[in-house]
Order: structure tokens, then sequence, then C-alpha cells
């Protein structure tokens, strides 16, 4: 009897503590991602990865390297020659937001998006480039396998950045890589972060 009474006690406590204090109970969601306009980046909307050029002159945008997205590799170009991107969170949310720090799927979109050879999407993916000697960010990525997260810049706050979340071969599970650019224009782990802001496209 008193065991059942402790027990009683202890829901209503804990009942009262959720209505009172929900913070203590439910965690905070964490901050959402802004596109160029101040709105929420929504998973599935398609936008433009846009970055200022090093001298602050014009503005660059992500894309391929080629005319064919099967297994092409994602650079830096000019805002003319760039491809839309969706987003989708790898545990799927409420919401539909595109929240900092969240595991993200990235994949290009629209009518290049298509890839006929099998087993080959337009998901970001990491590969190491012979060319390069080095990883770089390509497409034919798989689900939940190729995680990065979206995080606000800790040098400019009108600014994101892009990180790759190792979890399958030939990284470890451990800490997520901020993505950069190299001479090349390749978009690639480990290198100085890549400063970039998310249009809408429309």
């Amino acid at each position: 009897m008193k065991i059942t009474k402790v027990l009683g006690l202890s829901f209503l406590l804990f009942a009262f503590i959720g209505t009172s204090f929900p913070e203590a109970v439910h965690a905070k969601d964490a901050a959402a991602v802004l596109d160029v306009f101040g709105h929420e980046v929504q998973a599935g909307a398609r936008y433009l990865i846009v970055a200022p050029s090093t001298d602050n002159t014009t503005t660059l945008a992500v894309t391929i390297n080629g005319q064919v997205l099967c297994n092409s590799d994602v650079i830096l170009s000019t805002l003319n020659e760039s491809l839309p991107i969706t987003f989708s969170p790898v545990i799927q949310s409420t919401d539909s937001v595109i929240r900092e720090g969240t595991h993200l799927n990235v994949n290009f979109a629209g009518p290049i998006a298509t890839c006929f050879m099998a087993g080959v999407t337009p998901m970001w993916k990491i590969r190491f480039s012979t060319t390069t000697k080095g990883f770089i960010v390509t497409t034919g990525g798989v689900d939940r396998l190729n995680r990065y997260v979206i995080t606000k810049s800790e040098g400019d706050n009108s600014f994101y950045q892009l990180s790759f979340c190792p979890i399958s071969e030939p990284f470890c599970e451990c800490s997520c890589v901020p993505v950069g650019v190299n001479s090349d224009k390749n978009l690639v782990p480990g290198a100085g972060p890549l400063l970039v802001m998310f249009e809408p496209d429309e």
C-alpha cells in the first residue's frame, strides 16, 4: 500500500511539473535555419546555396562540374550556373522546418536531378579523389549514411556553414567536419568553412 501511494504521489508531482514548467520536460527546439528573406527553411523545398566571392564582389553558388548529374563533383561556381537543392532530415520532424544542428541529407533537385544509372542518386556524399588527392563532395549518396548539418557561422551570424558528419567508410563515426572549398572549387570536408546562405528557388 505504501509503495502504491508513493508511486501515485510521484506521478502527480511529475504531471504538475510538466504542466507548470513544460520546458523541464520538453527540450526546446533548436533555432530554425532562415533563408535570405528571413523565412524558415523547409524540408523538401528547393533552395540555391549561395556564397560571397573571396573579394565580396560577386555571388557564387553550388552546382556540379559537368552537364550530367550522375557521379558529378559538387563545386562552387557563378550564380547563373547554380542548381537547386533540397534538405531532408534524417529523422523526420513534425513541422518540416530545417533546424540548426539537425542531421540532414542534401539532394540536388529539379529536372537535372534525374539520374538513370542504377544505384546512383542526386544525394551528396564524400568520395576520395585521385585528382585532388583528398576527399571531395560528390553525388550518389545513400540515405542516412551521408549526413550533413547546418550551423550558424561563428564569425558572422548572417551566414551559415555546412558540415559533413561521418558515419560510414572511409570515415569513422566522429565529430562533424566543416565543408569548405579547395583551389579547384570543389566542396571538400575539412577545409576552412564555406560561409553560405539559402535562397529560395522560385
